[in-house]
């Protein structure tokens, strides 16, 4: 896909999710003009996009959209749930069409049936189109008469050296205003120089004017209007000449001056400033907001960051094979500490994305889920200006919304159900997100029944997932996390809904591959609230290094909590256990756990005890070896599942260390 292509398909992505987030605000709120202008503007934008680059059925498609969107916005047809739902089918036919441009350039699918979908809630509501033409062309006959100072001010047009022109284009029967509109722009800017418009020239590249639009142009071509009328897509057009019109009334205007008091001759000062201020930036010229962002293509940011990540391991390299040399070498090395670590904070701040890039998909997702349901549903977004890492970000949005649906699913009641249990008929689902120093807390709320623990332990034992007397002695924060466990669902036939997608499972997967973790907590009758606990970014960690029967493993420093030397070993129930003030910890050796080959020191060595937030245990190795930061890879395919093992890190002269995964040793 070539550069512009992909460009096309980026703005059209983000077209649809606006135009889907627009959309749901007027469905709630019928009356909201802002939200109405928004969608129309969006679905216009897409109609002329679609045309500009040659895709005639999905721009049909689009104004068919616009169409209908139009219909509602002229009052002419009310919104109701069932026209919205044509308008979100063809919305999700336009998000269609941009996904096979992106995959072959071209759209393949016949969109006939979806625009004809679309057109038959403008034939059902009888002839309002046609009424609606007509308003709008009883308008047109009475809108040409613009006033052309007020596009360009007497004063500056009487400056100009040349003769000024007022022209009236007339588009009344354009098909594509924007694309066409453009088209009349450009061959105005060929051969005038163009010294305003109205409406401005963003909005008429836009399609934002009704039949026609005005411009102001100076030039010394003999037949201006000869020259006007050759230009593409215009059905009329009307030229004035302005130059003896701007010289009146100047004189006007200064004779009026000449006729007041001094009240009146204060205010030539600022009049006079406004007129320089006009010459100096026309409405043609005023552009000079300056450029606060550009787009980085991502592809080449993930290219930066892969350098990022050789400096850093290349200066663990040599750091290490510099260990014992002389001064001035330490100094060096510590300057490219500084360098190399600014860098690295600047290309993991380039990585950050916004929650909303994901978020914005999850509204439509939970309004056809609970129409599909018959339930009532607001959703809430909160903090979604909270930055993600691209990588986590991208990795999360599947278990977001199978959370999500889960609320929708499992979490809501019915809406009689509801208020027979004195509940607002109306549920609520919330998606928060949260900075907390280096990591983000998302959570995923809703306010119904939730979760039925006595069903929850039955369903566990039925399933054998343990026996029934273990599962009647789970605390209740156990019975809840038994939701995570592979294949568990207390849904007895498996929904569209919840039986789609990912599992809690491979929800509390990704999450603990991306180094975070997830939580649920339930009060019955109130709701359910799952917690994502993330780090911003990923990749480049500290570790601290550890060595058992002659191989060196890394453990990530925000896992441990104490270093010390070998404590006495006790046993409890056959089980090797450490004291920590009078708190007892299971002991793992690292050489028996990894069924490392070397040989190990039983009696003596050094303890690492793990926090107790990831896992109450201390780690017997042979000796540690400090701390480092270290770029970690992941291990994908069959080495991700190894239990105790998370990734591999690059050191010095090349050797490569394993990092463990204190939760599953």
């Amino acid at each position: 896909m070539d550069d512009y292509l992909e460009a096309f398909v980026r703005e059209g992505e983000e077209h649809v999710t606006n135009l889907n987030n627009a959309l749901l605000e007027l469905e709630s709120d019928p009356g909201n003009e802002e939200a109405m202008d928004a969608i129309f503007r969006t679905a216009h934008t897409l109609k002329g996009n679609f045309g500009a680059m040659g895709f005639e059925d999905a721009s049909e498609l689009a104004h068919a959209v616009e169409d209908l969107l139009d219909a509602m916005r002229q009052e002419e047809l009310e919104v109701t749930g069932d026209r919205m739902d044509r308008i979100f089918e063809g919305v999700d036919e336009i998000e269609a069409c941009l996904d096979e441009i992106e995959a072959n350039g071209e759209v393949e699918r016949d969109v006939s049936e979806t625009v004809a979908s679309v057109r038959a809630v403008l034939d059902e509501a009888g002839d309002e189109p046609a009424g609606a033409g007509e308003d709008a062309t009883d308008e047109s006959e009475t809108t040409p008469d613009a006033d052309p100072f007020a596009i360009v001010d007497a004063e500056t047009v009487e400056s100009v050296d040349r003769r000024v022109f007022h022209v009236h284009v007339d588009m009344s029967d354009s098909q594509m205003k924007g694309v066409d509109g453009m088209l009349v722009l450009e061959a105005a800017e060929a051969e005038f120089d163009l010294l305003g418009a109205d409406p401005s020239l963003e909005a008429i590249n836009d399609g934002e004017y009704d039949d026609g639009f005005d411009l102001v142009v100076a030039s010394d071509i003999a037949d201006v209007a000869a020259t006007v009328h050759s230009f593409p897509k215009l059905d009329d057009a009307t030229v004035t000449e302005l130059t003896d019109a701007a010289a009146d009334a100047v004189a006007a205007n200064d004779q009026s001056d000449d006729a007041t008091d001094e009240p009146a001759a204060a205010t030539e000062e600022p009049a006079a400033e406004a007129s320089d201020e006009n010459e100096s930036e026309s409405a043609v010229a005023s552009t000079d907001t300056e450029i606060q962002s550009v787009r980085v293509d991502v592809d080449q940011l993930d290219e930066l960051h892969g350098l990022v990540e050789q400096l850093v391991t290349t200066r663990i390299k040599l750091r290490r094979g510099m260990e014992g040399s002389d001064r001035q070498v330490d100094d060096e090395l510590d300057e490219l500490d500084k360098i190399s670590g600014s860098l690295q904070d600047t290309v993991m701040d380039m990585r950050l994305v916004p929650m909303k890039k994901i978020v914005g998909k999850f509204p439509r997702l939970v309004r056809d889920l609970a129409r599909e349901q018959g339930k009532d549903i607001e959703f809430v977004v909160e903090g979604d200006d909270v930055e993600l890492d691209r990588t986590i970000l991208t990795e999360i949005s599947d278990p977001l919304m199978h959370l999500l649906r889960n609320a929708v699913d499992h979490g809501i009641e019915p809406p009689e159900e509801r208020e027979a249990n004195a509940k607002d008929p109306e549920g609520t689902v919330t998606l928060s997100a949260e900075r907390n120093r280096d990591q983000v807390v998302i959570e995923v709320r809703d306010d119904g029944g939730g979760i039925d623990r006595e069903r929850v332990r039955e369903k566990a034992v039925e399933k054998e997932i343990l026996p029934r007397s273990e599962a009647e002695e789970l605390t209740d924060a156990e019975v809840e996390d038994l939701v995570f466990h592979p294949g568990f669902s207390t849904n007895d036939e498996v929904t569209d809904i919840s039986g789609r997608g990912v599992g809690m499972d491979v929800v509390r997967d990704t999450v603990t591959r991306l180094d975070g973790s997830v939580s649920v907590s339930s009060i019955p009758g109130e709701g359910t609230t799952f917690t994502m606990t993330l780090p911003v970014t990923v990749a480049i960690v500290k570790v601290l290094f550890v060595e058992s029967g002659g191989e060196e493993y890394g453990i990530p420093i925000k896992t441990v909590d104490e270093i010390s030397r070998m404590k006495p070993v006790k046993a409890v129930d056959g089980e090797e256990v450490i004291t920590y003030d009078e708190t007892v910890y299971p002991l793992v050796r690292l050489g028996d756990a990894l069924n490392v080959p070397g040989e190990t020191r039983e009696d003596d060595g050094m303890l690492v005890r793990i926090r107790d937030t990831e896992r109450q245990v201390a780690v017997h190795c042979d000796d540690v070896r400090g701390q480092e930061e270290v770029v970690v890879k992941p291990f994908e395919g069959i080495l991700s599942g190894i239990p105790g093992l998370s990734g591999a890190a690059v050191l010095g002269e090349g050797d490569v260390v394993t990092i463990l995964d204190v939760s599953t040793l």
